[in-house]
């Protein structure tokens, strides 16, 4: 056992913790790592919760990651120790964690938009690590559970702000109509968030019966398979059914040429999801009706805070956007594989403190 820097407290922590690391593709082994010890500048989490993203699938299923890499970045948990400058938090404190901010000084953070500074970490955020029982952080970059809203449901407050981005670089507004291609884990999100903010006429795409079914759920106001989408043949040509805002996030380049073509003059198609093919957009299209095309990386400089205040408002159908049981460290590498063929549905989260077979 060891003792941790905590401030004004001090508490004995295990010298060891267990983590899910990363082998190869399709391989993950749950091994004894190290606790971290702290700088006087961080705090040390007991995670009770994280949520598998869709770039963990691309990590660990398609043999992205380094090896020997413990990922993790969809977290919440319970603060059990502080570095000795840290004073605004305290053990006990319920907390998720976002990433390091920008440079503070370059175009990008002056105009409120930190995620494209121009030093802006990797892809992971700077801060993964949290398929483990304990995570590292730095203090600053941490942000309060509100009263009453379970860890598990907090796990989703970074997915969360991603989807809250998207919906920003729409512009969509209440009242208007929506599509969504692809309703994985982050479609739920974007769907929930859209209806709590007004969107009434929300369409989703998806190729999965058991996703479609979770996508009403959430508050999709129509669902259909890709194949049913209407496209006109005519660039110049306006569907019947348009919508002023299309959020892509499957990945799949058939579906971002539907997206784009089922928008209304002056629309945005906004780009979610990643995937390794690259569309074939039509010019004469985005020339004739002034479409909008653009992606959503990573957060609004508020999006975490937001994320919060969502999450515990009761707006949100939490039940559809996350499955009913989590699941230990050693389930993790089979979820990701669900998740990537979608026999699962909705975030999946991994609480460290369970233990598999």
């Amino acid at each position: 056992m060891l003792r941790a820097m905590s401030g004004s407290a001090t508490t004995t922590l295990p010298e060891t913790m267990r983590a899910s690391v990363y082998h190869s593709p399709g391989k993950l082994s749950v091994e004894e790592r190290p606790v971290p010890t702290l700088e006087p500048g961080d705090a040390l989490v007991a995670i009770a919760g994280c949520g598998i993203c869709g770039t963990d699938i691309h990590l660990f299923r398609d043999g992205m990651a380094p090896r020997g890499t413990i990922g993790g970045h969809e977290w919440a948990g319970t603060i059990v120790a502080v570095g000795d400058a840290v004073r605004e938090w305290r053990v006990g404190d319920l907390v998720v964690g976002g990433p390091p901010s920008g440079c503070g000084t370059c175009e990008y953070c002056r105009a409120a938009r930190p995620f494209l500074c121009v030093s802006r970490p990797g892809m992971d955020g700077g801060f993964g690590g949290a398929f483990a029982e304990f995570l590292r952080i730095r203090a600053k970059q941490l942000f309060a559970v509100p009263d009453g809203l379970p860890l598990r449901a907090a796990a989703l407050t970074e997915p969360l702000a991603v989807a809250l981005h998207a919906i920003t670089r729409s512009g969509v507004r209440a009242g208007e109509s929506a599509l969504v291609t692809g309703a994985g884990p982050l479609g739920l999100l974007l769907i929930a968030a859209l209806r709590a903010m007004g969107v009434d006429d929300v369409l989703v795409s998806e190729p999965s019966p058991t996703r479609r079914e979770r996508a009403r759920a959430a508050g999709a106001t129509a669902v259909c398979e890709p194949e049913a989408l209407v496209v006109p043949r005519m660039p110049f040509d306006v569907a019947e059914k348009a919508v002023h805002a299309a959020f892509e996030c499957s990945g799949a380049p058939a579906a971002m040429e539907a997206a784009l073509a089922l928008l209304r003059r002056a629309g945005t198609l906004v780009l979610v999801g990643t995937g390794g093919r690259p569309p074939a957009f039509d010019p004469h299209r985005i020339l004739l009706n002034e479409l909008v095309v653009t992606g959503a990386f990573n957060y609004d400089a508020d999006g975490f805070p937001r994320a919060l205040e969502l999450l515990a408002s009761g707006r949100l159908p939490l039940e559809a956007l996350l499955e009913p049981a989590d699941a230990p460290l050693e389930d993790l590498a089979q979820a990701i594989a669900r998740l990537g063929t979608a026999e699962i549905a909705s975030k999946v989260v991994i609480d460290p403190r369970l233990r598999g077979p």
